[in-house]
């Protein structure tokens, strides 16, 4: 998916279902829902104590600004994707799944994970693309454009991007691999601050290059 709206881009790392930094971080952001965009990374699930709130309440700003929202997938939500269909259990589980199962009621038995969620998961983005930037959840292989990425490379890679100097043209926006702070790279920014895991969850401000923590 592109775009060449004008305007700022507001991209947020992962949040892993962190409702209260989300929260936090959304009140210290100050965008113009006319011009300005706001891209999540993915990974809005497992881990944290509140999956099903954070889905609940991108929701409701999806309801808000359709136009003016792009929401990634992460490798977390193919993970739950692949357990709703009833497979993969050993993946998701161990990962982080149990907190996320945790969030939603169980009825006669059985995890009662509302339609709209299901619909939400079953609709993300794999990459979203501007003029200046690609913004994706994990990475891109070296030497490949972004039209011919596998899916697996972009919710799952690490190493071979991380390590990797490679220009493909546009500045990568990324999350998926944990840093205490953001890092900045010439050909990618990695965001994903951990804030599942006690540090902070970051948005990035395009083309400002400011931070927003909370």
């Amino acid at each position: 998916m592109s775009s060449d709206k004008p305007g700022k881009i507001f991209a947020i790392g992962d949040i892993h279902g962190c409702l209260d930094k989300l929260k936090t971080l959304l009140g210290r952001i100050q965008l113009d829902w006319d011009k300005d965009m706001m891209v999540f990374l993915g990974d809005y699930v497992d881990r944290g104590p509140d999956s099903r709130g954070v889905i609940e309440l991108l929701l409701d700003l999806k309801k808000e600004y359709p136009d003016r929202l792009i929401f990634l997938k992460g490798n977390h939500e193919w993970m739950f994707t692949q357990f709703l269909k009833g497979e993969d259990h050993n993946l998701f589980l161990p990962n982080g799944g149990r907190k996320t199962l945790e969030s939603y009621s169980v009825e006669k038995g059985k995890i009662d994970i509302p339609q709209s969620h299901r619909d939400f998961l079953d609709h993300l983005d794999l990459y979203f693309e501007t003029n200046d930037y690609i913004f994706v959840h994990a990475g891109m292989r070296p030497y490949i454009s972004i039209s011919e990425q596998s899916p697996e490379d972009l919710l799952w890679i690490r190493s071979h991007f991380l390590k990797s100097s490679y220009d493909w043209g546009k500045r990568v926006i990324f999350g998926h691999t944990p840093f205490s702070v953001p890092l900045i790279e010439t050909n990618k920014v990695g965001i994903d601050t951990g804030a599942v895991y006690g540090g902070r969850l970051t948005c990035l401000v395009l083309p400002d290059f400011e931070f927003i923590f909370a």
